[in-house]
């Protein structure tokens, strides 16, 4: 094994690659990396240390006498910046396999590519979170203290009205993982509401399927997808038109469509102004509402928020903040014209083939889930989405 020195931080393996490929995970003094699309094994695993005192855990990663010689070595490093030689110290054999089926969880809850446009099912956060909660709590050597991912409260709060529903619902499979998360709950002291009803239900002896099974995988049938439906008839035709994809990583998770194109924007004339009307693609079943939009062409630009359906009438303006005119508007080229929603993220890695290849991983799960999916998955690819 070799150690590389990387901002101040000592890691194993290759540099990491960004987000949305990333598959990470938080545990006591370091955080462990991965990519999304890696075949199964040790062999891409990444260790950057943030603090080695706290990882007490290492040993069960490198069994007693890596952790020993890993810890003596970096104690000795003060005159090998660059590197370490660290002879015979090697991962043990399928010791990180459960910590990254843990930050693959984590990444389908922040990454996961629903999308209609595409078919790409989304998955039943509910369930998805008691499942990564319950691998946490089996994780819990990993997190001696407070970690980002370590909090199972946090992830088993919410969800107690939506585990009512699925215990009623009548898959054994979902109500298996509704009592483990109720008894987890229960015993890290989850309060608020819903919890002692779903406690109480789950105590009933009569409890059984009531009515029709529940439909696998959640179906939404109420998308509300702006982009590509327009907004019904205008006076006119429009000066220009054109289509423009979200940035995943610019964005909160689970509010727009995945897939490419699922933004229209249009430059109009509104009264005296002329305009742009941007649509995005909103899926839910958070709202879009305060969500930065920008758009520039050249010396043209108008900013705003999108409302919770996604859209936002921008006012256009030209580099003098003058507003631009409606002949202004008629001459100008709008062929190069650019539709940013939310944070400008343009500097970064994030391209379409990145996600592409996100969603091709995305696909190939739901075709054929692995031995290790998630129920979510399961259900998802199930479902007649």
């Amino acid at each position: 094994m070799r150690l590389v020195a990387d901002s101040g931080l000592w890691t194993t393996g290759a540099a990491p690659v960004e987000t949305p490929l990333a598959v990470v995970l938080e545990v006591s003094g370091a955080v462990l990396s991965w990519t999304i699309d890696d075949p199964p094994g040790d062999a891409g695993t990444r260790i950057a240390f943030t603090d080695l005192a706290r990882a007490d855990w290492l040993w069960r990663v490198l069994g007693e006498s890596g952790h020993v010689a890993l810890v003596s070595a970096v104690d000795g490093a003060a005159d090998r910046p660059h590197g370490i030689e660290l002879a015979g110290v090697e991962i043990v054999p399928g010791s990180v396999a459960p910590l990254r089926r843990l930050a693959v969880g984590h990444w389908l809850r922040r990454w996961w590519p629903v999308s209609r446009v595409d078919g790409i099912a989304g998955l039943d956060r509910a369930l998805l979170d008691v499942e990564v909660a319950l691998l946490t709590s089996g994780a819990e050597g990993f997190f001696t203290d407070d970690t980002l991912d370590s909090d199972v409260e946090e992830l088993l709060a919410p969800h107690a009205l939506a585990l009512i529903a699925h215990a009623r619902g009548g898959d054994p499979r979902v109500v298996d993982m509704v009592r483990a998360g109720a008894g987890l709950a229960d015993e890290v002291g989850v309060d608020g509401a819903g919890w002692a009803q779903l406690l109480a239900l789950l105590d009933d002896p009569d409890l059984a399927p009531a009515g029709e099974p529940m439909r696998p995988g959640g179906r939404r049938d109420d998308y509300a997808l702006a982009a590509g439906t327009g907004a019904g008839p205008r006076d006119a035709a429009p000066i220009a038109r054109g289509v423009a994809s979200v940035s995943w990583s610019a964005v909160p998770p689970g509010i727009f469509d995945a897939g490419e194109n699922t933004v229209d924007w249009s430059v109009e004339v509104a009264g005296a102004e002329v305009v742009a009307v941007v649509r995005a693609g909103v899926i839910g079943p958070g709202p879009a509402t305060g969500i930065a939009v920008h758009l520039r062409s050249g010396a043209i630009s108008g900013s705003g928020a999108l409302d919770a359906d996604g859209d936002a009438t921008l006012a256009l303006v030209d580099r003098e903040r003058r507003p631009v005119t409606e002949s202004a508007a008629w001459a100008h080229d709008w062929s190069a014209t650019s539709v940013i929603v939310g944070a400008d993220v343009s500097g970064g890695i994030e391209t379409r083939d990145t996600r592409d290849r996100v969603r091709r991983w995305a696909r190939a799960r739901l075709d054929r889930p692995p031995h290790d999916a998630f129920l979510a998955e399961i259900l998802a690819a199930e479902s007649d989405y």
